[in-house]
């Protein structure tokens, strides 16, 4: 497969993904999961920590329409035909007060009762209206915990008001209300499957009644497809009809509205000014979203310290994206001290109302030790908490739980299919973990060609280790052909991120003149912005120029102080090119047994010149006693290996160990008595 096919097939690659996985056409579609980053596991990067997105009370996914028809909302249980109107009687009563209808004054606190009497009646309607009378606070004290159980009662019998706000709920979350994405779905598709007509009760009291609450919650239902066919301009019509009569949560979604552009014009200026209306009614989620703005400059001027006050007063309400947030900027210390025992609490805070980002932030807190003990069993369990509701992250670092054996029983083909999951979502952590699979065999047959196929996706969304292992196929004809100019190009884009490994790897290539004109220089450069971030491979490579004069002047010192430094990381070369120093006093005072012993760690890992080295050394005494039998095994290693000398090496030690026992020996028919068998030529 050559450059241009990969290139061609690249760009019909998310319609392959659509056909096949429903992906969307690019990450910048994918749910908010895909385009903000959290604390997490990224094979082959370093993971990375972000604070949650503006919370908005609806979602830009649209719910599966489903024709089928259930029972009807006014469907009562059998009953005795006079309770049944008499329930029907306090139900009405109570809907002429509540909306003022037939002349009567509103007096929600009667309306409450009214309903509460039609309720305990079996009246399904009463159920409903009395849940959201709790919920809104509309003549008894809010009570989101009743609102809950009383539309729970009230959806299981497919009352579509109970329906639509426990799909919100569900979704979003309110202070001691769970988020649980799954289920949100479930009562969303089950109010689709009845249509605008599961609405009629919100849809009244909204037109007819022009009552504050039912607008708001009307225009949730339009935001999100509930019930209606999504459509953000109807959406910011009912809000915005919400928000001018005073509503807190009708202002602060409106402010949403300004600041994303859904319905109108976006205008950040104008989401600041509704998002501070609602929030001086104490709205969290309005207190949330300013926070937000002052943390990414949105509307206003950047200001760390800023967004954590007003993070920590919608936290200390019980809002659940605010508690992640908190504990996200307590992580790393962003406008405040940090403080990793705050950012685990305020994390578990959040992960406990059911908060998929906060679930995957706390498990990675478990599995690391960020705050609180290392646990990667309690890592696990929340990744797969967040990963059930759908968190692309989640999904992704569960996976890679899998393929290590992380807190969980290793098992590749579950890691795959959460790889998979992920995927489908848009990660492009994942679309990279599914290339390293498909290459290597892990959990799928390995397929060089749909190897190169996920890392061209993730590489192509900018993901710098995929970059890396996409040059990496270019280089060395994994699933493609070998064209070196390709690798180089995709060595770059991965370096100038900042990726040490693709930084070291294009460093090699100028010096080599590898699909570049060779340029010494520029090969000490990118060893050099490598080596700075620790990578051994750069250290090493950084060594050898100083000590041979490759691109910078001979400078014996600091070959030893960049060997040592990867030796240290235990790096076998660069232990071994240390020994040689040593062993030489080549850039630091001479010490042939320190010489001996980096010649042996370099060795004990497979490395031939160390090997090789050792050999020497202890067949001449270099450092060590004489000890030829050991000698004799280490170069027979190093020519099982391909080195020549060794072999040669190998040959007259054993030689001469047959004259001094009296054995007689013929080339290429060595006796070799009790020291072992000779190795063939490289």
């Amino acid at each position: 497969m050559s450059a241009s096919h990969i290139l061609h097939r690249g760009r019909s690659v998310f319609s392959k993904l659509n056909k096949k996985y429903r992906l969307p056409v690019s990450s910048s579609t994918a749910t908010s999961e895909s385009t903000s980053s959290s604390s997490s596991i990224c094979s082959y990067s370093t993971p990375s920590s972000s604070s949650a997105s503006i919370l908005t009370t609806a979602s830009s996914t649209e719910a599966t329409q489903n024709s089928i028809l259930t029972a009807p909302a006014h469907q009562q249980q059998q009953q005795d035909p006079q309770e049944a109107a008499r329930a029907q009687q306090f139900f009405e009563l109570g809907q002429q007060l509540l909306f003022g209808r037939y002349g009567q004054s509103k007096d929600e606190a009667a309306a409450v009762e009214y309903y509460r009497m039609a309720t305990q009646l079996g009246h399904l309607d009463a159920q409903g209206a009395l849940a959201f009378c709790y919920e809104f606070g509309l003549g008894i004290q809010a009570d989101f915990v009743e609102a809950e159980r009383l539309y729970i009662l009230a959806a299981e019998k497919n009352n579509g008001l109970a329906l639509s706000r426990l799909a919100f709920l569900r979704k979003y979350g309110r202070p001691s209300v769970k988020i649980d994405r799954i289920e949100s779905e479930y009562w969303q598709q089950k109010i689709n499957q009845q249509g605008p007509a599961a609405l009629t009760w919100l849809m009244e009291a909204a037109s007819v009644d022009n009552h504050d609450c039912c607008q708001y919650a009307l225009g949730v239902c339009y935001h999100d497809g509930v019930g209606v066919e999504k459509n953000p301009t109807e959406a910011f019509h009912w809000y915005l009809k919400s928000a001018e009569q005073g509503n807190a949560r009708g202002q602060g979604i409106l402010g949403y509205c300004y600041g994303e552009g859904f319905g109108v014009e976006r205008d950040r200026q104008k989401a600041m000014y509704w998002y501070g209306i609602a929030a001086e009614q104490g709205d969290s989620v309005a207190l949330y979203n300013i926070g937000y703005c002052y943390e990414d400059g949105l509307g206003v001027d950047r200001n760390p310290e800023e967004a954590v006050k007003w993070y920590r007063l919608s936290a200390e309400l019980g809002n659940a994206f605010a508690q992640n947030s908190l504990g996200y900027c307590y992580e790393d210390g962003v406008g405040i001290e940090q403080n990793l025992e705050l950012a685990a609490e305020w994390y578990t805070k959040s992960a406990e109302q059911g908060y998929p980002w906060a679930e995957c932030n706390l498990g990675y807190c478990n599995q690391n030790g960020i705050g609180l003990p290392r646990d990667n069993a309690k890592g696990a369990y929340w990744y797969r908490k967040a990963a059930l509701q759908g968190h692309a992250r989640a999904q992704h670092n569960l996976g890679f739980c899998y393929q290590n054996g992380i807190g969980v029983a290793k098992d590749p083909v579950e890691a795959v299919k959460w790889y998979m999951k992920s995927a489908e979502r848009g990660n492009i952590f994942a679309f990279h973990s599914l290339g390293y699979c498909y290459q290597n065999g892990i959990g799928v047959q390995q397929n060089l060609d749909e190897a190169v196929y996920w890392y061209y996706l993730s590489a192509e969304e900018n993901h710098a280790p995929a970059q890396l292992s996409l040059g990496y196929c270019f280089r060395n004809g994994i699933g493609v052909p070998k064209e070196p100019k390709e690798a180089v190009k995709w060595f770059y884009r991965s370096a100038i991120q900042g990726n040490a490994l693709a930084q070291n790897s294009l460093g090699f290539c100028y010096e080599e003149g590898l699909g570049v004109e060779k340029n010494r220089e520029k090969a000490v450069f990118w060893y050099e912005k490598s080596a700075a971030q620790q990578n051994p491979w750069a250290q090493c490579n950084l060594g050898f120029c100083y000590a041979n004069e490759i691109g910078v002047a001979q400078n014996y010192e600091m070959a030893v102080k960049y060997y040592s430094l990867a030796a240290a990381q235990n790096h076998a070369r660069a232990q071994d090119k240390l020994g040689v120093c040593l062993q030489l006093g080549q850039g630091i005072a001479q010490d042939v047994k320190l010489a001996v012993r980096y010649f042996r760690l370099a060795a004990e890992q497979g490395h031939l010149a160390g090997q090789y080295h050792l050999a020497n050394a202890l067949e001449k005494g270099l450092g060590c006693e004489v000890h030829l039998e050991e000698a004799s095994m280490w170069f027979e290693r190093a020519a099982a290996n391909g080195c020549r000398t060794s072999h040669e090496r190998l040959q007259r030690l054993l030689a001469r160990a047959c004259l001094e026992n009296g054995l007689e020996s013929n080339y290429n028919g060595l006796f070799l008595g009790a020291i072992g068998h000779c190795a063939p030529a490289a």
